[in-house]
């Protein structure tokens, strides 16, 4: 299996000692969101996770430490945005921290296994198109030789986030306004020798050079661990996500980074009482387990082709 770790937290910043816990035990628990009594207990050893790949704004929690999952094919999905702490509120300075972070990162486990993703992308008076291109081209420029990829979207406006950016006063462009600022984007990339692409967008952005993109990306990870994988796209997503299907592990409420675009957080109170659970020794990220809760085995299996086909001869 592909272990997401995590689009709806971020477990390399604030519970690295959890997982890594986790990775030492073989197995965690997953409360289904849905239905909070029902829990999945999942398997997480080197025999069924073909690739973990990480979600994150910040991986410093678990870089030290990177030598536990040696066993493990992974790579990181790595935010670094030009936003301010108006945005992200929890970040550190993005000059100065993050983007030293990235590049030590990159020289660890290679560029080709860390994504940059610029997302996502929203206007407002502060946030204007012509300050996105000189933040992107300012990261681009200090990113060019740590990855091989970036990845943008543009702001989703969701019930569970529709409080906070209204209060940023953001506004849309239309079709044409962000194809062509898509284009600079794309050229700017290509200056920096970073390949560029969408995440889940339903704009067609071809034409400017930016293709669509698969943030759970069977070829990539193919490429990693050297081997076809026998997966199909992830069915929970949204239509235009080209991910393909992975075990998410996170939880819903549980983010510190404080972002006001977050999809993922929908009360700031929740991800304190939430985060104020932790226990790192708890197969449970955040919480554990009650006197009615069900655990169920869920069953998981490497995904690798194990025959050749008449194509890899």
């Amino acid at each position: 299996m592909i272990l997401s770790v995590s689009r709806r937290t971020d477990i390399p910043n604030y519970y690295s000692e959890w997982f890594y816990n986790r990775i030492k035990e073989g197995f965690l628990y997953v409360r289904n969101p849905m239905n909070a009594h029902q829990i999945s207990e999942i398997k997480i050893t080197p025999d069924v996770v073909d690739c973990i790949v990480f979600w994150t704004k910040n991986p410093l929690p678990m870089m030290k430490r990177l030598n536990e999952i040696k066993d493990y094919n992974y790579y990181f999905q790595f935010t670094l945005t030009g936003y301010g702490n108006d945005v992200e509120v929890n970040l550190p300075n993005k000059k100065t921290e993050m983007i030293p972070i990235f590049q030590e990162l990159s020289e660890k486990i290679g560029k080709q296994k860390v994504i940059w993703r610029y997302d996502p992308i929203f206007f407002s008076d502060r946030y204007t198109k012509e300050y996105h291109l000189k933040a992107f081209k300012s990261i681009a420029e200090a990113l060019s030789g740590y990855t091989e990829k970036c990845v943008i979207s543009f702001v989703d406006i969701y019930p569970k986030n529709k409080k906070n950016m209204d209060g940023s006063s953001s506004y849309e462009l239309n079709d044409d306004e962000l194809r062509e600022f898509a284009e600079k984007l794309s050229k700017i990339a290509a200056d920096n020798n970073i390949k560029i692409g969408s995440c889940a967008e339903k704009i067609d952005l071809d034409e400017c050079g930016i293709i669509h993109n698969c943030c759970i990306d069977r070829e990539l990870i193919e490429k990693i661990i050297g081997c076809k994988l026998n997966v199909g796209k992830d069915k929970n997503q949204r239509k235009e996500c080209g991910c393909v299907e992975s075990v998410e592990i996170g939880t819903y409420n549980t983010c510190k980074n404080g972002c006001a675009y977050c999809y993922a957080n929908y009360s700031s109170k929740s991800v304190e009482t939430n985060a104020a659970k932790y226990d790192p020794s708890s197969p449970l990220l955040c919480g554990q387990v009650q006197e009615d809760d069900k655990i169920t085995i869920r069953k998981v299996e490497s995904l690798k082709e194990t025959q050749l086909s008449i194509f890899d001869m």
